[in-house]
């Protein structure tokens, strides 16, 4: 029964044929309730505002006596999404599109939307250049009144550009300007950068790309007309063409500054990089307006405005810059909160702040306190943003949003490197010590060279304004022989304390007082610089035996020049026995100043940083000088002193340039020069890869030693022949003293150092966050001279560029939760004689 067009009084409502959605929704959506009167009127609207919800195929009403009845079919719900065929645009993209435009997983199915997404997705395709793409949809339905719907794309292929033309252009050729664009027509590598496939996003870059060329070079009029892409029949082909008018180029006449100066002209005017005369660029306009925002910024003026305002005189061709400031109100920093910090106090952060709360914010000291906060090298990255209060427009909120990263590792180690071979150790390495800031270290190694206990700590805000102080404790004893570095092993304990005070932001003095204890021991291959003995300087063949590497021997005058020459054998080649070798020649460190030394140093370094992160840095550079002397009384008095210093040079945001260099000088200033314990070394990670860790510079003296017996070792087809490597003599007691000289002595090191590098940081492919992971293109250059080379010693050089030892490579390090892990693969390109090439390189707690 249709309602009365005078309508009738509502006893009650009935609604029929809900399945999933709930009556209350349909009361809502009515505009009478019961006790009201229902007319045509109010059914009407009734209707509408049931199908405006968009939850129904069909709503029909009717009238049962005095109920109101309210017949409505339900639309499906959507149990099922999938979609296949697409590799251009990601599954999670289409989906995201699909839900923002109400379909998804559970929302209610509208065919209409559904077909009009599959337009806009044909049109996201044909603006790829694929223009013989197709999506096909298909909707079935299930039980319980949902459907389940599949999308099937076709992408095609996408279409290669054959032409780019540009009608209008006379100042340019057409070669330079398409040179701008990143579309290019097909070249012999297109089909590996795929710049020849059209892209309607790319050529909207481009054309702004033009734009900015002709804006820049003093062009103020130039317009792009109109762009036309067209595609030949087959669809495999596009032609861009693009119309422009150049207009005329202009030159600026006077430059002035206007609105609200808060500033004098002479603090603004530096900021102005664009002059009368200059030929006009909206680039220099663009950058004037940016740095005089922030200079305002920096007064507190955060939401200040410039427009660099152009007034054109089209006759003289000349244009006039009126630059209008509105510096807006002064504004204050209510607050200052972190986010990100898990693990890090927000007091570690607080005290890194250079802008204060209550403050004038400041753009300069808001955006020093985020890169001091990169500095620290706990966190990947650091951001800021600025909230204004609500209610006010002075006052701003500043939250700092980091993200950490590992700063150190506590571990039990079992491993193996190149270096030392087989590692056992437990260690505490922690720059960032339960989140306070402070670096402890707690260590007990030991290696095929080293045993050690240590412990260190270092508060870097012992007070308030930043002077740290920290101290260590240490055990050490090494095999150097171990490592590439002369034979000879050390034992070490001692203690220093330090202290660091700031000097400027950017600049710090250290202060480190050590005592310690050493004692030396010469290994059995020591070279004669640690310990004399006979040296061996010529090889030739014995006559008799035909066995080669024996060779002469002579003794040192005081001097250092050889008194005299004696042969091992005669001419008809028996054994010569001179007395002479049954003692050791010459006199070596160790002799002449004893094994066991007590040193009190003072060490200071001056620091200087402007780097925008604390590890794997891309922005900024670092430098710093250390000088190390012992206090007068000390076993041994000697000095070093040590520069090392770093540049990045940006080429774009992900490729940049990073120079290094590393000088180091040291000498007794007691006459007797550096000890042999303190020499520098080079080669490995650090210093000039692709040669082995520590094996450049001067090597030590050959050493004989005397000993008795037959000197055999196993020949051919297990026969015995004499140690190559030994000159032999007949003692008293009719047997054979041999004298085994070392014909490969092990690095000595020298008192100079002298190396750098240019590394060119790239982007991994493939790695999204590259914050944790370094790789770089190099080349490292240097060696280690001395400046006291012995008479016989090998290697050795004063210092002499013509001796710089180089290499080239490619180089990986990674930030990970055990500590940076670095590799690299470098060939050298000059070796010498006696250097040792190792082409690849790995180590662990190092990057570069």
């Amino acid at each position: 029964q249709n309602p009365a067009p005078q309508g009738f009084v509502v006893s009650d409502i009935r609604v029929e044929g809900l399945q999933r959605i709930s009556s209350g929704s349909i009361f809502s959506a009515l505009p009478v309730r019961v006790g009201d009167r229902a007319n045509a009127a109010t059914i009407r609207r009734s209707i509408r505002n049931l199908f405006r919800s968009g939850n129904f195929d069909n709503v029909s009403i009717s009238r049962d006596g005095s109920i109101l009845v309210v017949a409505v079919i339900e639309r499906p719900s959507i149990s099922e999404i999938t979609i296949e065929g697409n590799k251009a645009i990601e599954t999670d993209a289409l989906l995201d599109g699909l839900r923002n435009a109400g379909l998804a997983e559970g929302e209610v199915f509208r065919r209409s939307t559904l077909e009009g997404m599959k337009l806009e997705l044909t049109r996201q395709y044909v603006s790829q250049g694929r223009y013989d793409a197709s999506v096909e949809t298909d909707v079935t339905s299930l039980p319980r009144n949902r459907v389940a719907v599949a999308i099937n794309v076709d992408e095609g292929s996408t279409s290669a550009i054959k032409l780019i033309n540009i009608v209008g252009n006379k100042a340019f050729s057409d070669e330079d300007l398409v040179d701008l664009f990143e579309l290019k027509t097909t070249g012999w590598f297109s089909w590996i950068s795929g710049n020849d496939k059209y892209s309607r996003e790319k050529l909207s870059g481009d054309l702004d790309t033009l734009e900015s060329h002709y804006l820049d070079r003093g062009y103020i009029q130039f317009k792009i007309i109109s762009s036309q892409v067209s595609v030949n029949p087959d669809r495999d082909a596009v032609y861009v063409t693009v119309n422009i008018d150049e207009g005329d180029k202009y030159e600026v006449g006077e430059v002035k500054l206007s609105g609200d100066l808060i500033l004098s002209e002479d603090q603004l005017n530096p900021y102005v990089f664009i002059k009368q005369g200059d030929t006009f660029s909206q680039q220099l306009v663009t950058s004037s307006e940016e740095w005089l925002t922030k200079r305002l910024g920096n007064e507190g003026y955060n939401f200040a405005e410039v427009k660099g305002i152009p007034e054109i005189d089209d006759e003289s061709k000349i244009v006039d810059l009126k630059f209008f400031i509105d510096p807006g109100k002064r504004t204050y920093v209510r607050r200052i909160s972190f986010t990100g910090n898990t693990r890090t106090a927000d007091e570690v952060l607080r005290r890194e702040m250079r802008q204060m709360e209550s403050a004038p914010a400041s753009s300069a000291s808001i955006e020093l306190s985020r890169i001091r906060l990169e500095r620290l090298g706990f966190f990947k990255e650091a951001k800021v943003e600025t909230i204004e209060v609500p209610g006010s427009d002075d006052l701003i909120d500043l939250e700092y949003v980091v993200e950490e990263q590992s700063s150190g590792s506590i571990s039990a180690s079992l491993g193996y490197s190149q270096d030392s071979g087989v590692l056992l150790g437990g260690n505490l390495e922690e720059n960032n010590f339960l989140g306070t800031g402070k670096q402890v270290g707690i260590g007990i190694n030991k290696s095929d060279y080293l045993s050690a206990i240590n412990f260190s700590y270092v508060n870097p805000y012992y007070t308030p304004d930043g002077v740290s102080r920290g101290f260590s404790l240490f055990y050490r004893e090494t095999d150097l022989s171990e490592i590439n570095v002369s034979s000879y092993s050390t034992s070490s304990i001692g203690a220093n304390v330090n202290f660091g005070y700031p000097i400027k932001e950017t600049q710090r003095l250290n202060f480190s007082l050590g005592i310690s204890n050493t004692k030396i021991d010469a290994g059995i291959n020591a070279v004669q610089e640690i310990i004399g003995s006979p040296r061996l300087t010529e090889i030739f063949v014995n006559r008799r035996t035909g066995i080669e590497n024996f060779g002469t021997y002579f003794v040192n005058q005081p001097d250092g020049t050889p008194e005299v020459v004696l042969p091992l054998f005669d001419e008809n080649g028996n054994v010569l026995a001179p007395e002479i070798l049954t003692e050791p020649v010459g006199r070596g460190f160790l002799e002449e100043r004893g094994n066991n030394f007590n040193t009190l140093s003072l060490t200071a370094t001056w620091s200087q940083s402007t780097l925008n992160r604390g590890r794997l840095a891309t922005r900024g550079a670092s430098q710093s000088v250390s000088v190390e002397v012992t206090a007068p009384g000390s076993d041994l008095e000697y000095f070093k002193v040590i520069y090392k210093g770093q540049i990045f040079l940006p080429m774009t945001n992900d490729w940049v340039f990073r120079l290094r260099t590393e000088l180091g000088y040291g000498d007794g200033y007691d006459g007797e020069g550096l000890p042999f314990f303190k020499n520098f070394y080079a080669g490995g990670f650090g210093s000039v890869r692709g040669f082995k860790s520590n094996t450049l510079g001067p090597r030590g003296t050959s050493a004989l030693r005397y000993d008795t017996g037959n000197a055999v070792v196993a020949g051919e087809n297990g026969s015995l022949v004499r140690d190559p490597r030994a000159s032999y003599e007949v003692g008293e007691d009719g047997k054979i003293g041999v004298f085994l000289a070392d014909r490969d002595p092990d690095p000595f090191g020298g008192n100079v150092l002298i190396e750098g590098g240019i590394d060119l940081l790239f982007p991994l492919p493939f790695i999204k966050d590259n914050r944790s992971f370094r790789s770089a293109f190099f080349i490292d250059a240097g060696n280690v001279f001395s400046t006291d080379c012995g008479v016989n010693q090998l290697n050795c050089f004063d210092v002499d560029p013509d001796e710089f030892r180089y290499s080239f490579g490619v180089g990986f390090t990674w930030i990970s939760g055990f500590g940076p892990l670095t590799f690299s693969l470098a060939k050298p390109l000059n070796p010498g004689p006696d250097d040792e090439e190792e082409a690849f390189q790995f180590s662990l707690g190092r990057s570069f």
